[in-house]
C-alpha cells in the first residue's frame, strides 16, 4: 500500500500541488465554453440582484407619490426579479454539465497516466487509492471550474452592493464596513482549517478503500483462514477517524456559519438604525432605507462565499489526490520503427536498475542472436522477473540500454513495441467479454477465429475451452476455471500476438508437467519464429533452451547451455536441485547431462 499523501516529502507535495492545479486548468479548458457561460450567467445573475433594490426602492417613491411612470417601473421590478431566478436556474444546469465534463477529463488524464507508467510504478498506489482517486475524489475535484465562476459571481454583490451604499448615504455604509476586517478574518480561518481537515479525511478515506479493495481480492484466503472477523475490524479500524475528520470538517463549516449568522444581524440592524435617522433627518427617503437595507443585506451575504469557497477549498485538496498518479513518471515512446524482417536479436549493454535505494540487477551486457531461446534461470530473488521486465520494455533501466535489431527500445513508437514484443506472466489478468476475446486481446490487428484457436492450442488450452458451455464464445464471468487453465489463456494471449521477441515470465508455473513440456515444444516448433525470454524454474525449461543465462545476486554469473553449466558448476545444479531430486519433470533428469557428460554428473542429474 502506497505512504499516505501526509508522509510525501518536501520535494514530493509541490510537485503534486502543481500538478493537481495544472490538471484543474485543463480541466476547465476542456469545458470552457460551458464555464464561461456559468460565469456568465451567474455575473448576470449578482447584476440583476444588485440592480432590484434600486429598481425596488425607486419603484416604492413612485407609488407613494403615485407617479404616472410607476406601473412601468413595477413592470421593470418584475421584469429584474424574473431574468435573475431565470439566469440562477440556467446556471444550475450548466453548472451540472461542467461538474460532468471536468470530471471526466480529470478521470481520463489520471487513467492514462497510470496505464503509461511502468507497472511498478502503478503498484505504488494500492487498488483500492486508485480507485477513490478516480472516483470520489475526482468527482469533487471536478467541481472546481464550476465552484470558481460562482464563487467570483458571489463576490460581485457584496462588492457592488457596498458601492451602492455610498452612493445612496455615506454613512449608512460606513456602518456597515465597520464589520467588514471581522467578516475577513472569518473567512481566512475558515479557508485554513478547512483546507486541513479535509485533508485528513480523504487521506483516512483513501486508506479504508485500499483495506477494503485488498480483502475482496483476498476473499478466498480470508474465508479459508477464518480471519473474517479480523478483517473486517482491519478495514474499518480507522472508521472512528474518518468519522472524527468529518464531524470536524463540519463544524469548522458550522461554527463558521453561526459566527457568520450572528454577526450578519447585527450589522443589518446598525445599518437599519443609522438609516431610520438618516430618514428622520430628511437625508434620505423611504425608497431609498429599503434599498440601503436590501444592499446591506446583500454585502452581509459575503458571508455566503464560505459555501463557495468551501467548495473550491474541497475540490483542489481531492485534486491533489487525484493529481498523485499525474504525477507518476511516464514511460515515454519515440518515433522510430524496427527493421523489416529483423531476427529479433536483443541487446542488453551495462544495464544497471535500482528499486527501493538498492541496485537490483547491475552490469547487465549480454547479445542474444534472433531466433534463440534463452532460459534465465537462478534463485529466488535474483533478478529474473525484473530481467524479463527490462528486456520486454514494461520498464526502464536506471542506467544502460537496451536494443532490440540494433534500435533502442526507448525511441520505437507504442505500436512497434507492443505488437512486436509479447508478455505471458505467472499470474495472467483475463480482459474481455468472452474467452476468445481474451485470447484475442492484443494492440496488434484483431485475430480471427482460427488464429485463436491455433494459439490456444499451442498453449493446450482448445480442450478444456470447447468443453465450456459456448466454447470460445462463453462469457469470461461464467467460465469457472483453474489457476492452470487462466494461465494457459495468457500464453494463448501471448502466443496469438507473438512477434520477434517474446517474454515468458514463469508463465507455466502453474501447468503440470505434460502440458508445460507440450508448450514447450508449441514454443519451439508452432508459435512465429523469433527470440524467446523463458524466465524458467523448471528443469526442462532450462535443458531445451538454446541459451542459459544463470543470474545470481542481480548479476550474470554465467551464461551458456545447460548442458556446460551442468557439468561445470556445482552451484548451477543447486538451482535445480529439488526439481531433479522429486523427479517433477520425469525424463528430462536424464537429458540434463548429454551422453559424453561425466559420470558423476550424469548420475547427480538422474537422481
Amino acid at each position: 500500500m502506497s505512504p499516505p499523501d501526509a508522509a510525501l516529502d518536501a520535494a514530493q507535495a509541490p510537485a503534486v500541488a502543481r500538478a493537481a492545479d495544472r490538471a484543474l486548468v485543463l480541466a476547465a479548458r476542456h469545458s470552457g465554453g460551458r464555464t464561461a457561460a456559468v460565469l456568465g450567467c451567474t455575473v448576470a445573475a449578482a447584476a440583476a440582484a444588485l440592480a432590484e433594490p434600486a429598481v425596488l426602492g425607486h419603484t416604492l417613491d413612485l407609488l407613494l407619490r403615485r407617479a404616472p411612470s410607476a406601473p412601468a417601473w413595477t413592470l421593470l421590478c418584475a421584469a429584474v426579479i424574473a431574468a435573475e431566478v431565470a439566469l440562477d436556474a440556467a446556471a444550475a444546469r450548466l453548472t451540472g454539465e461542467v461538474d460532468g465534463r471536468s470530471t471526466a477529463r480529470l478521470r481520463r488524464l489520471g487513467l492514462a497516466r497510470l496505464l503509461r507508467t511502468a507497472p511498478h510504478h502503478a503498484a505504488h498506489h494500492a487498488p483500492g487509492e486508485t480507485a477513490a482517486r478516480l472516483t470520489a475524489h475526482a468527482t469533487e475535484a471536478g467541481k472546481v471550474p464550476a465552484a470558481v465562476a460562482h464563487a467570483v459571481a458571489a463576490l460581485l454583490p457584496p462588492l457592488g452592493a457596498v458601492a451602492a451604499l455610498f452612493l445612496i448615504d455615506v454613512w449608512t455604509a460606513l456602518t456597515f464596513l465597520m464589520g467588514v476586517p471581522l467578516l475577513v478574518l472569518l473567512l481566512r480561518a475558515f479557508a485554513r482549517d478547512t483546507h486541513t481537515s479535509i485533508a485528513r479525511y480523504q487521506q483516512v478515506q483513501l486508506a479504508t478503500a485500499g483495506r477494503l479493495v485488498e480483502a475482496l481480492a483476498g476473499a478466498r484466503t480470508i474465508a479459508a483462514a477464518g480471519t473474517a472477523d479480523r478483517e473486517r475490524r482491519r478495514i474499518l479500524a480507522r472508521l472512528p477517524e474518518l468519522g472524527t475528520e468529518g464531524r470536524r470538517m463540519w463544524q469548522v463549516y458550522g461554527g463558521t456559519t453561526a459566527r457568520s449568522s450572528a454577526l450578519m444581524p447585527m450589522l443589518l440592524y446598525a445599518v437599519l438604525a443609522v438609516g431610520g435617522i438618516r430618514l428622520s433627518a430628511g437625508a434620505i427617503g423611504v425608497g431609498e432605507l429599503l434599498a440601503a437595507v436590501r444592499y446591506a443585506g446583500l454585502a452581509a451575504g459575503v458571508g455566503a462565499v464560505t459555501g463557495g469557497l468551501a467548495a473550491v477549498v474541497r475540490g483542489r485538496a481531492a485534486a491533489r489526490r487525484t493529481a498523485a498518479l499525474l504525477a507518476l513518471p511516464e514511460l515515454g515512446h519515440g518515433r522510430a520503427e524496427l527493421p523489416e524482417g529483423g531476427p529479433g536479436t536483443l541487446e542488453l549493454r551495462d544495464v544497471r536498475v535500482v528499486r527501493g535505494g538498492s541496485t537490483v540487477l547491475r552490469d547487465i551486457s549480454l547479445v542474444i542472436p534472433g531466433g534463440t531461446t534463452v532460459a534465465v534461470v537462478g534463485r529466488s530473488g535474483a533478478g529474473k522477473t525484473l530481467f524479463a521486465a527490462v528486456a520486454g520494455r514494461l520498464t526502464d533501466p536506471d542506467a544502460g540500454q537496451v536494443l532490440l535489431d540494433g534500435v533502442p527500445l526507448g525511441e520505437l513508437t507504442a505500436d512497434a513495441l507492443r505488437r512486436e514484443i509479447g508478455h505471458a506472466f505467472d499470474r495472467p489478468v483475463l480482459l474481455g467479454d468472452t474467452v476468445g476475446d481474451a485470447i484475442g486481446f492484443g494492440a496488434g490487428p484483431e485475430p480471427g477465429p482460427e488464429a485463436v484457436r491455433a494459439a490456444a492450442r499451442a498453449a493446450g488450452a482448445d480442450l478444456f475451452v470447447r468443453r465450456l458451455p459456448h466454447g470460445y464464445d462463453t462469457r469470461l464471468a461464467d467460465a469457472p476455471m483453474s489457476g492452470g487453465e487462466v494461465q494457459r489463456l495468457g500464453l494463448a494471449r501471448a502466443f496469438c500476438h507473438a512477434g520477434r521477441l517474446l517474454v515468458l515470465d514463469d508463465a507455466t508455473s502453474s501447468l503440470d508437467t505434460v502440458t508445460a513440456r507440450e508448450v514447450e515444444r508449441a514454443i519451439a516448433d508452432e508459435i512465429r519464429p523469433g527470440t524467446r525470454i523463458v524466465v524458467a524454474h523448471r528443469l526442462s525449461s532450462a535443458v531445451r533452451a538454446d541459451l542459459v543465462v544463470w543470474l545470481e545476486d542481480g548479476r550474470i554469473r554465467a551464461a551458456g547451455t545447460h548442458g556446460e553449466l551442468w557439468r561445470q558448476d556445482p552451484d548451477y545444479r543447486a538451482v535445480f536441485a529439488a526439481d531433479a531430486t522429486t523427479g517433477a519433470d520425469t525424463g528430462v533428469a536424464a537429458e540434463a547431462a548429454p551422453a559424453p557428460a561425466p559420470a558423476p554428473g550424469k548420475q547427480e542429474a538422474a537422481r
